[in-house]
């Protein structure tokens, strides 16, 4: 099970505790170890009592880097240990009075800290690319060698996915940290022997795809109302994560055709 937090919050329990991401940007801090994990999902367990984003006037969540470990203590003891939510609830209980949590903690599992005061100060998570170094999530650009060589592509690799258009340097041929995923993914097809010349259809995919959603949303979009696009963020981020969803369904249920006799 989940175990209890590790001791006294650093310098940035303040910063913790502030309430400054939208529901749309939860959902990309947790999708990554959750991949199924949608708007309804969280919009759910704070229905359940499990967290309590703080509203804007206008009625809009906003969640502090304290709720979003609490999401991720949350979702973690239901994935890895099938606790339901009434047990859950009842170690989140215990966190915030400062009790013991019932049972043996698991070393190195995620801490939720109390909803209100005092969390652990927290990052977001890091990308599960499989490259041989790991960028810290605040990193700026990256020269191309560093990028590379932080993707676990060679530097032929990189410009191949550069020539075609998977990734985009800046004018002075950096790379930005938030581009690791795509390159290391790419780094592991590679490993299969699918260049990054064969992954033309996936980008021209994202792009129709990327197109659909524009279609849906252009008037939100358009708008400048800052809690029209407030609602925009949560709609894209939402849509993103049911595509990829989709799309890895619709694979995998492709790919399990091959093994039939």
């Amino acid at each position: 099970m989940p175990g209890a937090p590790a001791g006294a919050p650093g310098d940035g329990a303040a910063h913790a505790r502030t309430p400054r991401l939208t529901i749309g940007a939860v959902l990309a801090a947790l999708r990554g170890d959750f991949p199924d994990v949608t708007i309804s999902k969280i919009r759910f367990l704070e229905g359940e009592g499990l967290v309590a984003p703080q509203r804007t006037p206008s009625g809009y969540r906003k969640f502090s880097r304290a709720d979003v470990d609490r999401l991720r203590y949350v979702l973690t003891a239901q994935r890895d240990h099938y606790l339901p939510l009434r047990v859950i609830k009842e170690h989140l209980d215990a966190l915030d009075r400062g009790q013991p949590v019932p049972g043996a903690p698991s070393p190195g599992a995620p801490s939720p800290g109390p909803a209100a005061s005092d969390p652990p100060a927290s990052g977001p998570p890091a990308d599960d690319g499989g490259g041989p170094d790991e960028a810290p999530a605040a990193a700026g650009p990256m020269d191309a060698a560093e990028f590379a060589r932080a993707a676990g592509l060679t530097p032929a690799q990189l410009a191949d996915c550069v020539q075609f258009g998977l990734l985009a340097p800046d004018a002075e041929g950096r790379h930005p940290a938030g581009d690791l995923p795509l390159a290391r993914a790419a780094a592991g097809l590679a490993r299969h022997g699918i260049e990054p010349r064969h992954l033309r259809v996936f980008r021209n995919g994202a792009e129709r795809e990327a197109a659909l959603v524009e279609s849906l949303l252009a008037p939100v979009l358009r708008s400048r109302s800052e809690d029209a696009r407030t609602r925009a963020g949560e709609q894209l981020a939402e849509l993103s994560a049911l595509s990829a969803q989709l799309h890895r369904a619709l694979l995998e249920a492709r790919l399990r055709d091959l093994l039939r006799p």
